[in-house]
């Protein structure tokens, strides 16, 4: 009875070709609301006066939080196997994204 409700709680996950090859971002912007946090992730390039949003994502507060520990336990896990990651200073980056919009 158990390796069935085992089963009945796996997860099959789809990844398509596209989604697969992934999307550069080095840079992420998060705002958030009270119901939830919106990551954009943006490539910019240097010398560029222009980045796009190549991607959003909108979580509840509670799947952030989980992100955050899943990426707090990964990066831990990285630097345990490959090093300290180097986190360099860079100035700060004047962001424009138009007009504010009102709710």
């Amino acid at each position: 009875m158990a390796e069935k409700e085992q089963n009945q709680k796996q997860i099959n996950i789809e990844l398509d070709e596209k989604t697969a090859e992934g999307i550069y971002s080095n840079l992420a912007i998060i705002n958030h609301s009270v119901s939830e946090f919106v990551v954009d992730f943006i490539s910019m390039m240097p010398g560029a006066p222009k980045a796009k949003v190549k991607s959003r994502i909108v979580l509840t507060p509670q799947h952030a939080k989980k992100f955050l520990k899943a990426l707090n336990e990964n990066v831990a896990r990285f630097e345990k196997a490959h090093g300290t990651i180097q986190d360099y200073e860079q100035p700060p980056i004047p962001l424009n994204f138009g007009p504010t919009g009102e709710a």
